[in-house]
Parts: structure tokens; sequence; C-alpha cells
């Protein structure tokens, strides 16, 4: 089995964002493209999803930051350009779910998940350029989070609302999720959001509010008996799915980690590396003996959904690797290697560019799925190939 190279994870990073610079940009109405499928056939009059467009703020900020190629500061600069001047809610504050193709709001519900997805594109192009709005931007969204969306009685934070921040019925982030008050994906990406934020931003408020998510992780949201994320509870936590997400559970391991350490909380940290270890281990019953890993598991139905997603692969790298850093077991490395040995034969996409969006059980492509849309987007696999560059050079932490 051949040992990855940090020179493998920096060319694959160069050709995902040269995908993006090449084949997403809107020059007739600005900022992205809301739709390109697996051709490459791009979609010009698509809605345009605000949780992508911050993905690619991110994306290309993050890049900028590792290697200062200055052609992603200026993609990063078009798509803050175009959340600022089209998906900003200048009368309830917020950011719309979807505009058209003009730029025009289409559901101007306030998706928190969206919120803090731009809270975390906000302040990497903020640490990418300095720039004040952006700043100033994601502070505003941080407090719009914490007056209409924090629980104070309970803890944690409620998924969505109408455009003027009223109740609303559905509160599903997609068709395929539970409409339910509180789920781990929303508040897993809060908590990925505020400790961006806080990197900038060392504020006290903040910082208690960092503590108790990670907190709302280790006491309601991982199940203490199989160390896996409970993905939807009521407002009163309870649980309301058993469905277990591999591509989650290895993601938390490593995002709850990183916040913790950028907190500097020993304590918090020691916990946080025992749970992260635990939930890589349980995870690992995910993966497929040809290196992938797959989607989800319905224990109730006994139903494995061997589907492998582009994003599952991705985050499984990073959290394997995050594991072997821990515990210097080869066990942990290994998985990584074959993830990303399964991901380079299968996911990446050599004739077409950037990664296709899965396969099914049978390597056949997933049919109908984007490479480029309201999920399919550039920040799974810059990232996991940024933070494996990073962890690579490390190697196996002295914690």
């Amino acid at each position: 089995m051949p040992k990855p190279k940090i020179v493998d994870f920096e060319n694959e990073l160069a050709q995902i964002l040269k995908y993006w610079a090449i084949h997403t940009l809107d020059k007739p109405y600005g900022g992205f493209f809301g739709k390109i499928d697996h051709n490459n056939h791009v979609y010009t009059k698509a809605p345009k999803g605000s949780v992508l467009n911050a993905r690619i703020l991110w994306s290309f900020s993050a890049a900028y930051n590792h290697n200062q190629n200055p052609e992603y500061l200026e993609l990063a600069k078009r798509s803050f350009d175009y959340i600022r001047n089209y998906f900003i809610d200048g009368i309830y504050g917020g950011v719309f779910w979807t505009v058209d193709h003009l730029g025009l709001p289409l559901d101007a519900k306030k998706q928190v998940y969206a919120l803090a997805f731009n809270i975390y594109g906000l302040t990497e192009y903020h640490r990418a350029c300095g720039d004040v709005l952006a700043l100033a931007l994601a502070k505003e969204l941080f407090l719009l989070i914490e007056k209409h969306s924090f629980d104070p009685e309970k803890g944690g934070y409620l998924e969505a609302f109408s455009r003027n921040w009223k109740e609303q019925a559905d509160l599903r982030l997609s068709e395929k999720d539970f409409n339910e008050k509180k789920t781990m994906n929303t508040h897993l990406h809060i908590l990925e959001a505020y400790t961006n934020l806080y990197r900038i931003w060392p504020d006290e408020i903040l910082a208690t509010q960092i503590h108790a998510l990670i907190d709302n992780f280790l006491v309601h949201i991982i199940n203490p008996k199989t160390n896996r994320l409970i993905l939807f509870m009521d407002e009163n936590w309870q649980p309301k799915s058993t469905i277990v997400s591999y591509g989650h559970d290895i993601e938390a391991s490593w995002l709850l980690l990183e916040a913790a350490e950028v907190l500097g909380d020993e304590a918090k940290i020691s916990s946080v590396k025992t749970v992260s270890v635990a939930m890589a281990r349980a995870v690992a019953s995910g993966l497929d003996a040809d290196g992938s890993m797959y989607y989800e598991f319905e224990p109730d139905q006994k139903h494995l959904i061997k589907e492998r997603h582009w994003w599952v692969q991705a985050e499984a790298m990073v959290g394997f690797l995050n594991a072997w850093q821990l515990t210097g077991e080869k066990v942990f490395f290994n998985q990584f290697t074959h993830v990303w040995n399964f991901t380079k034969q299968h996911i990446i996409s050599t004739d077409k560019g950037e990664w296709v969006w899965g396969l099914n059980e049978d390597y056949t492509l997933m049919a109908g799925e984007d490479k480029a849309g309201l999920w399919k987007c550039p920040y799974h696999n810059s990232r996991a190939m940024l933070e494996v560059i990073n962890r690579l050079k490390k190697g196996v932490l002295n914690h």
C-alpha cells in the first residue's frame, strides 16, 4: 500500500479549486452558478444557495491562507461581495436560504445552519485579508443566532424560523431530515463557525457558548453507549432518531477537539480527546474492505446504506488521521490511507474534474447528483486536503 505524500494532497487541493475557478463563475449575473451536473452542464437559471456560497468563500479563503495564491483571494472576494450584496437580509437580518439567478430572494427562511456557514466563511475571509466588514457581518450573525435560536432554558439551538424570525412549521434542512427542533447537524456547524470566529474575536460570551456547545455534544448529542451521534432531538433533547451517519460521526470527532483546543481549556481538551478516539473506533464499523466509508446505517431496519458519498470520504481521512495523531496507533493511519486510496481511484473525477457525488454499492455513479449545487461544494474536500497536509507535517502529536 503506497504511503501518502504531502505533495499528492497539495496537487489535489489545486485541482479542486481549479475546477471551481474555471467552471462555476457566473459571469452574466455575478457570483457562482447554482447548479452544475456531473457532465459539467451548467444550469444558468438554477437557484443559488447561501450555504454553497459560504462554503465557496471559506474554501478559497482557507486556500489563500495556506499558500497566498492571489487568485484564491480574488475568488474569495467575489464570493464575499455576492453574499454581502444578495444573501444578507437588509430588513430582518440573517441570510436568505436561496436567491434566484438574478440574486432576488427565493426562499427567505432563516435556517440557522446557513447563518453558521456564513459565519464560517466570513471569518476565514477576514483571516485572509483583514476585511473589517466581514468580521462585522460575522459578529452580527452570531448575535442573531444568540437572540433568536439559543434556548436559554434547555440549552442548545433551535433549527429554523421565518424570514422575520417567527416560528414556522417546517424546520428541515432537506426532505430526508426529521422535522425536529434540535439537530446534531446544526449544532455541529454552529460549533465549527463559533470556533473560527473565536480565533479572530476572543469574546467572553462567545467562549461561554462554545464551552456549552461542546457540553451539549458530550451530554446530549453523543450516545455514551455507542459513541455515535444522535441526529435528531426535540427541544428537550429527547432522541428522535437512531440513524447512524458515519460521515458526521467522524467529522464531529475532530471538530469537537478543534473547538476545545481553540478555547485552550486543558480539562476540556483531555475529555474531548478521549471521546474523539472512541468515536473514531466506533465509526470504523462503517468501513468497507475496499477502504471506503459507507453513508448510513438504519439499525431499526438493519439497513446498511452502502453508498459512498464524496464528503464522507473527505471527513474520514481527517478523522482517522486525527485519531492517529492522538494515539500513534497504526490502525488509524492505515484507515486514513485506505480511504485516500479509494478516493483517488473512485471519487476523484480525473476526466471531468472535481469529485463525483458518490458511488452506489456496485460502484456505479449515483445518478442525478450535482457536481456543484445547493449541497455539492468545495468545502469538505478542500478542507480535507488542507487538514491532511498540516497534520502530516506535524505527525503524531505529543499529547
